[in-house]
């Protein structure tokens, strides 16, 4: 009888649980999850010297030598290839004096094994290693390997045509510029293939690392943010551990087969991605670029178990066309950020129970959140680790749930916020002071978050002069600069507008012209091809005679971004980069339908 009153108050005392919190096992979980992560990198940090998630790569080289560790364009690459291919590059940069310990090294190179094992050989050599977005060209390549103080830059073959349009000026500012695979007849640029293959396969000396601490830069990731030329990020080897933690916490294990064609200078592909897989000790399939029509069937080849994703990818796959195959796959995990609700419901529906688990943060922030219950259209849940961060509205006055705020994120020990390079100015503006109390200091993540009840939320929207376009944030202040170099524009309001059917914002620009001048659409082009990188070039333009200004001059954005580039609504002249004919051509009636329809590929 008693153990039946027991028996029952303790299905009673389950079931009140499961009612009043009925994400308490989950919260459990992850909560200790995360503590362990928190214990693993403070034991990491205090050894001597502390351990990198090189030493965890070597590790696996040497108790799994010949588990496959990439798989790449019908080859594959154990552990143990990677290391002696890693220590053949090192030796050959330390041989010629190339590169020091204590250096940054810039590395402009597409996705390919080549790629991971050069950082891993300059990892070896106590280097810092730059990663450089491969879509940057001219003043914004410069800017990039000026910023982070490289001493050399590695590239590619691919790669080399666009280091040799600014080889003179890295000449000028003291950098070695190199290929160590492939050919390259391009004069200054020093190809060290033959040297690589025949250098030592021994592992460098480990005193070359024995300045390196927990706190040390490891990486420089370049963002955009809301102002100017692309900001480095500095990534310690503390950041790079919980980053690389990220596939522990959503359960995947050595056994997994990861899909990596996101590129691998993005933190996601190199951070979440790339040193996640060496974390758990698991197998990449690397792609050099995503292409939805080889999408399942790649993971069908290589029975594929945890994919990445950013939003837009997830609704190219959507728009492929059905196949009896869709369901004919093993990915059990998509793990990834920037998915919408309805593309979330679509991609489950089609493509079978796939886990997504949606994620949130920023390359240089010092906050992020887990959608570990798959909770559609969230970004994550606040939970007892996130007593620290606080959602406040635009006035940073305290919210209320169910408002959408502004995300800040307490700057402590535990959440540094360690800026950018050679940036002070930047890195003051990301800081919020006397936020909640006089003397507190907080993270401006930029982000507008909607918090519901159960502590669920959801990202409304970017605040300022940055908006998100191919999963890339796009700086207006950058794109207005590059356009007020041409003579023709005397003012330019850059901004973001939405299309039909596509993920985030697309680039727009209201521009006022010098007197006397017609706008040049093809000179125009040509302009923006060669200074931006294509996710950041305008497709719209709209010819104003003035531009609006607010009494303190700053530029007003909202009207023009409600109006769109709808020619029923706007009466000033439009224009559309058309990329077929290689200049921007007046934006007609039957332009736009068949760009809002879906017809005109952008």
């Amino acid at each position: 009888m008693i153990y039946s009153v027991l028996l029952g108050l303790a299905v009673s005392c389950l079931l009140f649980l499961y009612v009043r919190f009925p994400y308490f096992t989950q919260d459990f979980i992850f909560v200790l999850r995360t503590v362990n992560i928190g214990r693993l990198v403070n034991r990491f940090g205090r050894a001597s010297p502390c351990y990198t998630i090189l030493d965890r790569f070597a590790d696996i080289a040497r108790s799994h030598p010949q588990k496959p560790f990439l798989v790449f364009e019908g080859e594959v690459f154990s552990y143990r290839d990677a290391d002696r291919i890693s220590n053949r590059i090192a030796n050959a940069l330390r041989e010629r004096a190339l590169v020091h310990a204590g250096q940054t090294v810039a590395l402009f190179h597409g996705n390919a094994p080549q790629y991971v094992c050069t950082w891993l050989a300059l990892a070896k050599l106590g280097c810092t290693v730059a990663l450089l977005n491969t879509n940057l060209r001219s003043r914004s390549l410069l800017h990039c390997c000026d910023c982070c103080c490289a001493t050399a830059l590695i590239t590619d073959a691919d790669l080399a045509p666009a280091v040799a349009e600014v080889l003179p000026s890295l000449h000028m500012c003291g950098m070695s510029v190199l290929l160590l695979f492939g050919s390259c007849k391009t004069d200054g640029i020093v190809n060290l293939s033959a040297a690589v293959r025949g250098a030592s396969e021994e592992a460098p000396p480990l005193s070359l690392r024995s300045d390196i601490s927990i706190r040390s830069p490891a990486l420089y990731i370049y963002t955009s943010g809301t102002t100017g030329l692309p900001k480095a990020a500095v990534i310690s080897h503390h950041r790079l551990w919980l980053m690389s933690f990220l596939q522990r916490m959503t359960g995947v294990s050595s056994r997994d087969i990861l899909y990596i064609y996101l590129p691998l200078y993005h933190s996601a592909g190199f951070l979440a991605g790339l040193t996640g897989a060496i974390e758990r000790g698991n197998t990449v399939v690397l792609r050099r670029k995503f292409s939805a029509s080889r999408f399942w069937d790649d993971c069908r080849e290589h029975e594929v178990t945890v994919i990445q994703y950013i939003g837009e990818v997830m609704r190219y796959l959507c728009n492929t066309p059905k196949s009896e195959r869709d369901r004919d796959h093993r990915v059990r995990l998509a793990l990834g950020n920037g998915i919408t609700a309805a593309t979330w419901e679509e991609f489950l529906r089609r493509f079978g129970n796939v886990h997504i688990c949606e994620c949130y943060g920023a390359t240089e922030g010092n906050i992020g959140f887990l959608n570990y219950s798959g909770k559609i259209g969230s970004i994550g849940r606040v939970t007892a680790i996130h007593k620290v961060p606080q959602c406040t509205p635009a006035d940073v006055s305290v919210y209320c749930s169910g408002e959408t705020g502004l995300l800040v994120a307490k700057i402590n020990k535990i959440a540094p916020f360690s800026g950018y390079v050679k940036n002070p100015a930047q890195t003051e503006k990301k800081k919020l002071r006397n936020v909640f109390k006089k003397g507190d200091l907080y993270f401006n993540t930029g982000d507008l978050i909607l918090a519901d009840r159960r502590g669920f939320l959801y990202f409304q929207d970017r605040i300022g002069d940055t908006f998100r376009w191919k999963g890339e944030n796009v700086s207006t202040t950058e794109v207005s600069e590059v356009l007020l170099m041409l003579d023709s524009i005397e003012a330019a309001n850059v901004y973001g507008v939405r299309v039909s059917g596509h993920e985030g914002r697309i680039g727009m620009a209201a521009l006022k012209l010098t007197d006397g001048t017609e706008f040049d659409g093809s000179a125009t082009y040509k302009h923006v091809k060669k200074l931006l990188p294509a996710y950041a070039r305008p497709h719209f333009i709209r010819i104003q005679d003035e531009l609006d200004v607010t009494g303190t001059f700053k530029q007003v954005k909202g009207q023009l971004v409600q109006e769109g580039f709808d020619p029923n609504v706007i009466q000033s002249k439009l224009f559309f980069l058309d990329e077929s004919k290689q200049t921007f051509v007046p934006l007609t009636q039957e332009l736009y339908s068949s760009i809002t329809n879906g017809h005109t590929r952008l």
